[in-house]
């Protein structure tokens, strides 16, 4: 019998996997089908000789197999499938040929793998994510009505701004001469308050968890930053789930898709957009939250209670960070300005700086609180690793 490693691919689906078994030693390759649940693969993997290195792609299935696997003792991973380089001839997709080309480039190292967060980690996220697409549909029941009253050449007689509570009673004190469009403005108005209800239940949901769960350090480590409340900080967690995975704060930006797309070939070096990849949810917070450093550094109200009781060096951290992002954001406005006469947008280097000043506070997540032996970081010098 030999003494590699088996390589196995698996594709994945809610109703049967596709199995393939590399063997590194010679170069033999088994194909099998399970019929049943994803976890039913978990019988076929415990019968093959150790060592057993399995991979499957990230999806609907979840990451259930990969948890079943590595308690049990096997090596089950999970890829990236928007990673997996595609012959632009190829033209036969199979649940089998896929589940060899991933045990092929599985054992040639040429997948890359995504991080396995545990099952609380998954839960919170599940609420982060619920959270964000209630507020995705509320914004799209607040266009619905706006763009039907105008249609209908109907127009706020009020100064202040959309949706406040004066802008609400005016709503509902419209009315219509024909019935369909009655109905109609009364449908799209109760969905306005369902999903309004809906995401304040979710926020109270959000702040219950957000102070026992297992991220509440680290949630009120960054809680003490400005621009970053409990929604926030919760759902920067959700997406990254473990920051100590990130060795610098380049790596922490390019995987919330912060970094420029690069184009480069000889001596022409071509830089474009952010790359936008990752975790969308991240990113438009990073994104929101450097709004606050367009003005001057300051210790508001709010900051200073979410600060009481912090630890000192990340109340220090967030003062420089505060002067250090305002002071980038100074210089970007005042740099030499684009083709169509305005200065460039300084969002997405601000957000880049964020990511990298805002991971400063995660360094000690899992540091002993009481520990001598541990020496509290350089702030200034943790923050100064992002570069553009």
């Amino acid at each position: 019998m030999s003494n590699g490693i088996r390589w196995v691919g698996l594709d994945v689906h809610a109703s049967q996997t596709a199995c393939a078994v590399f063997d590194s030693d010679t170069g033999e390759l088994i194909t099998r089908r399970v019929m049943g649940r994803p976890h039913e693969a978990m019988g076929l993997l415990e019968q093959l000789a150790q060592p057993v290195r399995a991979v499957y792609e990230a999806g609907p299935t979840g990451y259930g197999l990969a948890r079943r696997g590595r308690a049990a003792g096997i090596d089950v991973a999970v890829c990236a499938p928007g990673m997996i380089a595609r012959a632009g001839s190829e033209r036969i997709k199979t649940d089998k040929r896929d589940a060899i080309k991933l045990a092929r480039l599985h054992a040639a190292g040429q997948l890359v793998l995504v991080y396995v967060p545990t099952l609380e980690q998954e839960q919170l996220r599940d609420l982060a994510r619920c959270r964000e697409d209630a507020r995705q549909d509320l914004m799209r029941a607040k266009h619905r009505v706006g763009k039907f009253l105008l249609r209908r050449e109907i127009y706020y007689p009020g100064r202040g701004r959309a949706w406040t509570r004066e802008h609400r009673a005016w709503l509902a004190s419209l009315r219509f001469a024909d019935a369909a469009s009655e109905a109609t403005f009364a449908d799209y108005l109760h969905a306005h308050d369902t999903l309004t209800a809906r995401r304040d239940q979710l926020d109270r949901a959000i702040d219950e968890r957000a102070r026992d769960c297992c991220w509440a350090p680290l949630i009120a480590r960054l809680r003490c930053l400005h621009g970053i409340d409990t929604l926030g900080a919760f759902g920067l967690c959700a997406e990254v789930c473990d920051f100590q995975r990130f060795p610098r704060a380049t790596s922490l930006s390019a995987y919330l898709g912060l970094v420029p797309c690069e184009n480069t070939s000889g001596d022409k070096r071509r830089l474009g957009s952010i790359t936008k990849a990752g975790s969308t949810l991240a990113r438009r917070l990073l994104v929101e939250a450097s709004y606050h450093y367009r003005r001057p550094p300051r210790i508001g109200g709010g900051l200073l209670r979410r600060q009481d009781g912090a630890d000192a060096w990340v109340v220090d951290l967030s003062w420089r960070a505060q002067r250090r992002l305002h002071g980038r954001w100074q210089r970007l406005r005042s740099s030499v300005t684009s083709t169509t006469g305005s200065p460039p947008s300084p969002l997405p280097a601000s957000s880049r700086t964020s990511a990298g000043s805002w991971r400063s506070p995660t360094d000690r997540a899992h540091t002993t609180q009481h520990s001598s032996a541990v020496r509290a970081p350089r702030p200034m010098a943790v923050a100064q690793v992002v570069r553009d």
